[in-house]
């Protein structure tokens, strides 16, 4: 286990406090990421229970005899770099300690239903008043104003009830969701971002402030391009499988052996791509000669490539292309992405030490900073794992107290 000063925050946040008072995927998500740039991360979590997704396994992670943990996968993927307190935010003393740590942060960041937080006296309102500086990030399905703001949500129903899933699956299949839960992780990324922004705002004027980061609002807003395809267009978007409503030839094909992705992005690409596959007149055809007539005349275009594109595997193809220039890659799995030469030349798979003393495999940031790079300071925290460290170090209260917090249910 690292030792005290290697685990202390070096990068760009070092010296930002972070309470985070989220569970599930979004918050946890935003907060990893501030934990990344070398934030110092506060988990608040509900004693004895925790964040929901401790408990959503299988898989967990397994110690060195090969027993099960009770981490889940799940949980592993989103909370590394943050320590854990477990404080009891119904019971008095419990809702003090909260705000005692709030007082003390830079950022706080929950996600609970609209007005509970007003409940327990944590809410922007009461907060700045303790602490003017505070930036206040709230994360809801459907924002805090509006008819749905009490409305609870979760992913799935956000991608189908933001539009993602009208535009995901094959043309003549059923509404799909993404692979991952993509409405959570991106909500995330706006509230970091966000966070980041106020910052900046309150070296300026001194002043904190709060920010409403719904997942309804963030799915919508980045629809992009299929967006502005509605509003300029006058159409609907549909499914179209792994094509691209605005770029053709741009999705998967199959090969002798299997499949592979093209993604030409220009009229240069589409005629070396044509040379590649041996159809070089239909890269100089009326019909296809540009991107606005490939749209127009997509059917005829895809079923001759298509037919071309069987005649040989998918490996062949890939070399061929890339010696000319034209983007296209291979379908891999999960396993192949995370156990190829390319993810250790990339590290993009990380170690760290867990409580327990066994490891615990962890995803890379992808970001890599020239002077502050991102710090792999320690594994997502056990549950509690640093509520006598937080109240004794950052609060200063005393053994005595801590039995008496601990004895009365607070924490």
């Amino acid at each position: 286990m690292p030792n005290a000063d290697e685990a202390k925050p070096h990068g760009p946040l070092a010296g930002i406090r972070v309470l985070d008072i989220t569970r599930v995927l979004a918050g946890p998500w935003a907060s990893q990421l501030l934990a990344d740039y070398g934030a110092e991360v506060i988990k608040l979590e509900r004693p004895v229970q925790g964040d929901d997704t401790r408990r959503w396994g299988p898989p967990w992670l397994q110690d060195r005899n090969g027993r099960e943990t009770g981490d889940s996968a799940y949980f592993l993927s989103t909370n590394r770099n943050k320590r854990s307190v477990t404080v009891n935010l119904g019971h008095p003393d419990g809702a003090q300690l909260a705000r005692d740590l709030a007082a003390r942060a830079d950022v706080i960041m929950e996600n609970f239903k609209v007005g509970t937080m007003q409940k327990f006296g944590l809410d922007f309102a009461a907060l700045s008043t303790l602490n003017p500086a505070l930036v206040y990030c709230s994360i809801s399905a459907y924002g805090q104003q509006g008819s749905r703001s009490l409305k609870p949500g979760y992913d799935a129903m956000i991608q189908a009830s933001g539009g993602l899933m009208s535009i995901t699956g094959e043309p003549d299949g059923s509404p799909q969701k993404v692979g991952v839960a993509i409405a959570d992780i991106m909500a995330g990324m706006y509230a970091a971002t966000a966070i980041l922004a106020a910052l900046v705002e309150r070296d300026r004027s001194g002043k904190g402030q709060y920010l409403d980061v719904p997942l309804y609002d963030s799915q919508v807003a980045w629809l992009a391009n299929q967006n502005m395809n509605f509003l300029i267009g006058n159409e609907v978007p549909g499914r179209l499988g792994t094509a691209h409503p605005n770029l053709v030839p741009y999705q998967a094909f199959q090969c002798a052996d299997g499949f592979l992705m093209l993604a030409v992005g220009n009229d240069r690409q589409f005629r070396a791509c044509c040379e590649c596959l041996g159809i070089a007149a239909t890269g100089t055809d009326d019909r296809f000669a540009t991107n606005a007539t490939r749209v127009a005349n997509r059917a005829d275009l895809i079923e001759i490539m298509t037919d071309a594109f069987m005649g040989r595997p998918a490996a062949y193809w890939l070399d061929a292309l890339g010696e000319q220039g034209v983007p296209a890659g291979p379908i891999q799995s999960i396993g192949d992405v995370l156990c190829d030469e390319f993810a250790e030349e990339r590290e993009l798979v990380r170690v760290l030490a867990h409580a327990d003393g066994t490891t615990v495999p962890t995803v890379a940031n992808p970001v890599r900073f020239s002077e502050t790079p991102v710090e792999y300071r320690h594994a997502p925290p056990r549950l509690g794992q640093h509520t006598i460290e937080v109240l004794s170090e950052e609060l200063g209260l005393d053994d005595a107290r801590i039995r008496t917090l601990q004895e009365s249910g607070a924490i």
